[in-house]
């Protein structure tokens, strides 16, 4: 199994450096103005549009709303060329990507209804961001201890514990110990690219 601080691979590196005219080329696939699709993905627009001219970097979470919001994959949010699909994806073809401190590795196959990922949480990254939209989202803990919070409530996971949500349900996710917490991540992707989100804020993501 590959590390969490494995570094990614320099054609990684560069897929991260092609988001930016990636996604502002997804978002008019979608037919969706920048304050539109902001708003969907809980994002200010000036924040958006920094995101499309490459002066920010996306997080992992804004990657993943994004990919909802216009009915694609992260993935392909990362000019990633979509390969045929398999229903096997073999462990050497898990390169890791990182995102706003987030590792991970793609553990499905691109253009399906949900996407997998096998995912690395570092201790305390992202942890202050509230995520609000459409979906189901399933987690399963393989290594260290999770902080979900779902709505008020929060719940501490360790290795083996699961969780299956409605993401519709204000949530929060947050490494406990120090190395941080690797989880399966699995959730469900909109088929339809112009669909009417309602998504909150993201709160703690700064703008």
């Amino acid at each position: 199994m590959s590390s969490p601080e494995t570094e990614p691979s320099a054609a990684r590196s560069d897929a991260l450096g092609l988001v930016a005219p990636q996604l502002r080329a997804l978002r008019r696939r979608a037919s969706l103005t920048l304050e539109a699709a902001a708003r969907d993905a809980g994002l200010s627009p000036a924040h958006l549009s920094r995101l499309e001219t490459g002066q920010r970097q996306p997080s992992l979470p804004m990657l993943l709303s994004l990919a909802r919001v216009y009915g694609t994959t992260v993935a392909e949010l990362l000019g990633e060329a979509a390969p045929e699909r398999d229903a096997v994806v073999r462990a050497a073809g898990m390169e890791p990507t990182t995102a706003g401190g987030w590792t991970y590795w793609q553990a499905g196959a691109p253009g399906r209804g949900m996407q997998a990922l096998r995912v690395h949480v570092p201790h305390g990254s992202q942890g202050d961001i509230v995520r609000v939209h459409p979906g189901e989202e399933w987690l399963y803990v393989l290594r260290g201890r999770l902080l979900l919070r779902l709505g008020e409530t929060l719940h501490r996971l360790g290795p083996g514990d699961s969780a299956h949500f409605d993401s519709l349900t204000p949530h929060r996710i947050a490494a406990q110990d120090p190395d941080g917490v690797e989880l399966l991540f699995v959730h469900t992707l909109l088929q339809s690219p112009s669909a009417a989100l309602c998504l909150g804020p993201a709160h703690g993501d700064a703008s």
